[in-house]
C-alpha cells in the first residue's frame, strides 16, 4: 500500500484505547491503512541497551502493549511497531508520512485531574503531520442517541491567516464522513474591554460574555466583514468539496470559548497549529491550545504545509 497510513499512538491507557478505535474508523472512512505505535517505558528501553551491548543471550524484552492488545484488537492492523526513544521523539518520528497520528489527551502516567497530558501536547507542537487528540472519558461529550448521523466537523478558521493544509483537512474530514456538515467558526476583533479580562494562558471566554460587553453597532461592521472574508476564503475549497454542505458562523474576540462550546455537539474540532505571523517556530497559537485543553471532542491540530 503507499496510501498514506493513520497511525494510532497506545500505552496501554483506557485513554490510549479510545484514540485506537477512533483511529480504526478514520482509516476506515479514508481507506487507509492503519499502523499502531507504541514507545517502550523506560526500564524495557534500558533493558534492551544493557542486552545489546553486552550481548547478553537473554531473551528480547517482551512488550506489555503488544499483549494487552492481542490478535483480536490488532487484526486488520497493517502494522504493529514498538519504539525507542522519549515519547515526543518517538512519535514525531511516527508521524513523517502519516495521513494523522492519533493519540489520548492523557496517558497511562497521567494524574487523574489533569486535563491534557504534556506527551500530548508536545507531539501536537510539533509533530510533522496532524494530530488529532482524543479525549478522556471526562471530557468526553455523550455519545450521539441511536439514529444520530455523523456528528459534524467544526473548523476555526482566521482568515487571513490559517493555512490551505488546515482548510483542506477540514473539508476531506467532512467529507469522509459522508454528508456531515462542516461548520466554519471565525472570530472578528472587538474593542477592548474590562469585562472580558481572564486569568491563565489557556483561559476560554464564552460567546455569551465576549456579545454582551458590545453594543449592536460596535458589532455590526466587523461582523459584516468577517463574513466576506470567510466567503472569500472558502470559495475554492467549496468548488472542490461541492458535496460537503457547509455553515458559517462569526464570533465576537477569541475564537476559543464559541469552538470549546461547539465541542459539545461536534465530531471533530480542527484548528491550525501556529498563525502564520508566528513564522515556523514551534509553538501553537492560544486558540489551539485552549481548545487541545477544554474541548469535549477530538481535536485535529493541522500543522502548515511545506513551504508556506
Amino acid at each position: 500500500m503507499t496510501e498514506a497510513p493513520v497511525v494510532a499512538a497506545v500505552d496501554g491507557s483506557e485513554h490510549s484505547l479510545r484514540a485506537l478505535e477512533w483511529a480504526r474508523t478514520a482509516a476506515e472512512r479514508h481507506g487507509a491503512p492503519l499502523v499502531v505505535v507504541h514507545v517502550l517505558p523506560d526500564h524495557t528501553q534500558w533493558y534492551a541497551g544493557r542486552r545489546e551491548a553486552l550481548g547478553s543471550a537473554a531473551p528480547e524484552p517482551a512488550d506489555p502493549v503488544r499483549a494487552f492488545l492481542g490478535p483480536d484488537v490488532l487484526a486488520g492492523v497493517l502494522r504493529y511497531e514498538a519504539l525507542m526513544g522519549s515519547v515526543p521523539e518517538a512519535l514525531r518520528g511516527a508521524g513523517r508520512g502519516a495521513r494523522m497520528l492519533v493519540m489520548g489527551s492523557r496517558g497511562r502516567g497521567g494524574f487523574t485531574a489533569l486535563l491534557l497530558g504534556s506527551n500530548s501536547r508536545a507531539v501536537a507542537t510539533t509533530a510533522p503531520c496532524p494530530v488529532v487528540v482524543v479525549p478522556h472519558d471526562a471530557r468526553s461529550a455523550p455519545a450521539p442517541g441511536s439514529g444520530a448521523g455523523e456528528r459534524q466537523v467544526v473548523l476555526g478558521l482566521h482568515a487571513a491567516e490559517t493555512d490551505d493544509a488546515v482548510v483542506d483537512f477540514a473539508f476531506t474530514e467532512a467529507a469522509a464522513r459522508r454528508g456531515t456538515a462542516l461548520r466554519v467558526l471565525s472570530a472578528y476583533a472587538v474593542p477592548p474591554s474590562p469585562l472580558l479580562v481572564v486569568g491563565g494562558p489557556y483561559a476560554v471566554v464564552s460567546p455569551d460574555l465576549m456579545a454582551e460587553a458590545l453594543s449592536d453597532e460596535d458589532r455590526a461592521p466587523a461582523e459584516r466583514e468577517m463574513l466576506r472574508s470567510q466567503e472569500q476564503r472558502l470559495r475554492p475549497f467549496r468548488e472542490r468539496y461541492p458535496d460537503v454542505p457547509v455553515e458559517v458562523a462569526t464570533v465576537p474576540g477569541d475564537a476559543a470559548g464559541a469552538l470549546v462550546q461547539d465541542s459539545e455537539e461536534a465530531g471533530l474540532i480542527v484548528v491550525g497549529r501556529h498563525h502564520r505571523r508566528l513564522g515556523r517556530s514551534l509553538l501553537m497559537g492560544s486558540v489551539a491550545n485552549a481548545v487541545l485543553t477544554h474541548a469535549a471532542c477530538p481535536v485535529a491540530v493541522v500543522p502548515a504545509q511545506e513551504g508556506d
